[in-house]
């Protein structure tokens, strides 16, 4: 029996939820799925729309509904699920200003300077005064069309499916990257005690940070996997097996003298794989109890909208309003940069 648009919409939800967990079983019609049988029953349901041109055109106002529906439930999950312990994540509705009520101590009144910047999804930064305890995150459009030739549907080498899933790693990437950079446009603005810049790790210079930042509440460390994989102790430093088998096994160590270290997600900004998305050259430590001191707002769901074009491939749009802010407001926010990591990646030679 062919499900209702209800049921489409509730099983597109459920995919969503699950594609983030894929571990768990979920809830559809009544019973408990896993997020394989899941998947497998939305990538049908949507072939089944749009097998031919003309059920595509008759369902493409109930495809695309799938697939914004997906879109607005998975996207700000992934982001929370990346950058959650530093990063307030939250979704307003069409139309309202996206505004975050700020926690700040006596203790950053009276030593701390507030630095607020705000980003656009052009690239463009701006420092601007926070209005009281509220601080307002401006969103922007942020979105990407694909073209899609009728053969390749009915050939069954292009999906509605693949189009979804390139349309959420790109959107999600693009929201990884404003925070990157939003980051590391507010460097300037952090305490000349609370960062350094090296040319390579040194245990002293992040010992010294570590112990700026844990005066405040015990810090974590924030980096990706590249530069986890320098934060080793000395070659004369004893290694136990234990130690050995950790870094063996992950590649880092998940503590840093009892520092949880927290690997955030890295990619490539095309299909090269010559720039990385994250510079992985800094590291933030980051007090526990401080305000998280990234803010992405996500304003209203995802829009989708085609335009057919003379030749019967059809151009599909999709777009996000989101906005992304820095509040660099804590004094015990530090940052370490080791210079020798970059973003673009060195070719790997014949004879390495």
């Amino acid at each position: 029996m062919a499900l209702t648009r209800d049921q489409l919409i509730e099983l597109a939800k459920a995919n969503a939820k699950a594609s983030l967990n894929p571990s768990v079983a979920y809830s559809f019609g009544g019973e408990k799925l896993s997020a394989e049988a899941l998947n497998k029953t939305f990538i049908k349901e949507l072939n089944e729309l749009g097998s031919t041109p003309q059920d595509f055109r008759e369902n493409k106002n109930l495809i695309y509904t799938l697939m914004e529906v997906g879109l607005t439930e998975v996207l700000p999950q992934k982001v929370l699920q990346a950058y959650g312990q530093f990063a307030d994540v939250r979704t307003f509705p069409q139309g309202v200003k996206p505004v975050y009520n700020i926690r700040i101590s006596e203790a950053s009144k009276k030593r701390a300077k507030q630095f607020v910047t705000r980003v656009g999804l052009a690239g463009r930064y701006e420092v601007f005064k926070l209005d009281g305890r509220t601080l307002e995150v401006p969103t922007s459009a942020y979105g990407g069309a694909s073209r899609i030739e009728w053969e390749e549907l009915l050939d069954g080498r292009m999906t509605m499916n693949d189009y979804y899933s390139l349309v959420l790693e790109g959107m999600d990437e693009a929201v990884y990257r404003e925070i990157a950079s939003a980051l590391v446009a507010t460097v300037s603005n952090i305490g000349t005690y609370n960062k350094t810049v090296q040319t390579k790790f040194i245990e002293t210079a992040m010992d010294q940070l570590l112990m700026t930042a844990d005066a405040y509440g015990k810090s974590t460390i924030y980096c990706t996997f590249e530069f986890a994989a320098t934060m080793l102790p000395a070659a004369s430093a004893h290694w136990s097996d234990r130690m050995a088998d950790e870094v063996w096994n992950n590649g880092y160590f998940a503590t840093y003298k009892g520092h949880n270290v927290i690997v955030l997600p890295q990619s490539f900004t095309d299909e090269t794989n010559k720039e990385k998305v994250i510079d992985p050259s800094y590291a933030w430590i980051i007090p526990t109890g401080t305000e998280k001191p990234v803010k992405v707002a996500f304003e209203g769901g995802a829009q989708v909208k085609s335009f057919d074009n003379r030749d019967w491939s059809t151009e599909i749009q999709t777009y996000q309003k989101v906005g992304v802010a820095t509040y660099l407001q804590h004094p015990g926010i530090c940052v370490y940069r080791n210079t020798s990591l970059t973003k673009t990646v060195k070719a790997i030679t014949d004879n390495q």
